[in-house]
């Protein structure tokens, strides 16, 4: 298997892989993954293949089981991970009532706990806001981190789904108020979702944040393994989101193999090199729900490392979806 590769997490200390793990089809129904077993298998061939940042939320699986499935798989390889959730959507009343405010002082304490419960470890290495909640001032939420930095339960902070100007006042409130910065920005960002260029990525790079990207293959659609017909019977795509395939621009996608073969390297290989080639972009989070699919994107991260003409004549193509 090819060698990993690692980047420091924005201007922070965190070292992480350039590919990491998304971690929200572990409890996910119809999936390998839904079982203890084929979310333990996943996560040993990640750790295996070098792999550190495992991305899950509170959320994620339904109501914490996306955690409590890695908790019991990280045992004995807690120190080798990079150990990433977030906190912010509605958990449905198991962390108690919330009355919309899910970055509050009083929530965030009882999202904490739950989190490392399900973990079942002292300390998470990044602890992300998942969204603003449009009613706690975001220097509250700063206060509750810092103090949890404080106590050890968190290593370092993120953020996702901020806009660019969020981005910017969350930097300053930070300061003002002498609270620990966050280091990181999660925001859906692919080849037929670049809006991130216009505000956010550049936000990202004036204060330093690692960016990490979430549906980075467009839900599979980049792996290469789909045309037009549809693709992969088991795959996200064609069990709950077909109209991907059925809605994706097939013109540009056949310019874009034209460009990968006539380079010859794969569409998953050039997607990975086009997005490790963006400033300011740390990790590549892509899913996965076998052993295979991991060794896949481990190596095809490492396969491929694009000229600043060929990232140019990539999103040359794409242009349209900035």
């Amino acid at each position: 298997m090819a060698e990993i590769e690692y980047r420091t997490l924005g201007r922070s200390g965190l070292v992480v892989s350039t590919i990491g793990l998304g971690c929200n089809n572990f409890g996910r129904v119809g999936t390998a993954t839904e079982t203890q077993e084929g979310t333990s298998a996943v996560i040993d061939a990640a750790v295996d293949a070098g792999v550190t940042l495992f991305d899950t939320a509170d959320i994620y699986g339904g109501k914490g089981l996306s955690e409590t499935l890695m908790g019991n798989a990280f045992k004995g390889k807690r120190d080798r991970v990079v150990l990433a959730t977030k906190f912010g959507m509605d958990m449905g009343g198991t962390n108690g009532p919330d009355w919309g405010a899910r970055a509050s002082r009083r929530y965030v304490r009882r999202a904490v706990e739950a989190s490392l419960t399900r973990l079942q470890t002292d300390w998470i290495d990044l602890y992300q806001l998942h969204r603003l909640d449009g009613v706690t001032p975001i220097e509250e939420t700063l206060e509750v981190l810092d103090d949890l930095i404080g106590e050890g339960k968190v290593r370092y902070i993120g953020h996702s789904n901020l806009a660019g100007w969020e981005i910017a006042d969350a930097e300053y409130q930070a300061v003002l108020h002498g609270h620990p910065k966050f280091v990181s920005a999660q925001n859906e960002y692919n080849l037929l979702v670049r809006g991130a260029e216009r505000e956010v990525l550049p936000a990202v790079n004036r204060y330093g944040l690692g960016f990490l990207p979430f549906f980075p293959l467009q839900n599979g659609l980049f792996t290469g393994k789909f045309t037009r017909e549809g693709g992969p019977a088991d795959s996200r795509i064609m069990q709950q989101r077909r109209h991907i395939v059925d809605n994706a621009p097939w013109e540009l996608l056949d310019e874009y193999q034209a460009l990968c073969d006539a380079r010859g390297v794969t569409m998953l290989e050039a997607t990975f090199g086009w997005l490790l080639a963006q400033p300011g972009l740390s990790s590549v989070i892509a899913g996965a729900t076998s052993p295979a699919q991991i060794e896949a994107n481990v190596a095809a991260a490492s396969a491929w490392h694009p000229s600043p003409e060929d990232v140019a004549e990539i999103s040359r193509i794409f242009a349209a979806y900035v």
